[in-house]
């Protein structure tokens, strides 16, 4: 469930929004061709993760990513705009389902404690505007290692 743009925000929070849930549901039905298309990240960490992979393979190291390597493309729960940056670029507030329905909450890693890594559930997702008018995401969904 996403919460829609207000009619006082412009089109390009529409569109940035659209493309951020459209990235999310790519990612979490497994179209990792499309899902490519939308991310406008950095694949370092996935190369990195995924030395036999070519680096080229854009669509193949998203999948890995989601598949074997920690990413958490879950079904998303809620979208709302943050904040609009600047003209071309919007933070979102994104929150994710767990499998069996419940909110994903990320809590702390590698024998940490709450106290140094409060459990989070409410993850912030950059999307930029690009020159020629299309709207890229800039963040992976959280990793889970």
């Amino acid at each position: 469930m996403t919460e829609p743009p207000t009619n006082q925000q412009s089109e390009e929070v529409r569109a940035a929004q659209d493309s951020l849930v459209a990235f999310l549901d790519d990612l979490h039905e497994g179209r990792y061709e499309d899902a490519a298309r939308l991310y406008g990240g950095t694949y370092d960490i996935m190369i990195d993760h995924n030395p036999n992979l070519d680096p080229n393979d854009r669509a193949g190291l998203l999948r890995n990513a989601c598949t074997i390597n920690g990413a958490e493309c879950l079904e998303l729960k809620s979208v709302v705009l943050e904040k609009e940056a600047s003209a071309n670029e919007f933070d979102f507030k994104v929150e994710f389902m767990d499998e069996d329905g419940s909110l994903f909450v990320l809590g702390p890693c590698c024998g940490g404690n709450e106290t140094d890594t409060p459990q989070q559930s409410v993850f912030t997702i950059k999307v930029i505007k690009k020159d020629d008018g299309d709207f890229v995401v800039m963040e992976m969904p959280p990793y889970v290692p």
